[in-house]
């Protein structure tokens, strides 16, 4: 990971958005963090915009810690379902 003061990164943009193809670049203002660069060359619009979309990941965790079924049970419950409303 490398990392780059504001000042510097008005310099050498060019050099960091290459950079950040590799590894992320975090840049610094007053010697604190305030932004990363993150690659995205060869990705298309709508994975740019989902892995940067703070809600879709807080709905992602969500999803994470709710219980699961087998996929067994899954067709069994439609399939009982199926029979139930008179489906085959």
């Amino acid at each position: 990971m490398r990392t780059v003061s504001v000042r510097e990164l008005q310099r050498s943009i060019k050099q960091c958005v290459q950079y950040s193809q590799k590894d992320r670049v975090v840049v610094t203002q007053h010697g604190e963090p305030s932004a990363v660069i993150i690659g995205v060359k060869g990705l298309d619009w709508e994975s740019v915009v989902m892995e940067t979309n703070a809600r879709f990941w807080k709905m992602i965790r969500k999803r994470r810690n709710q219980p699961t079924i087998s996929l067994e049970d899954a067709r069994s419950r439609v399939s009982d379902g199926r029979r139930k409303y008179g489906k085959t």
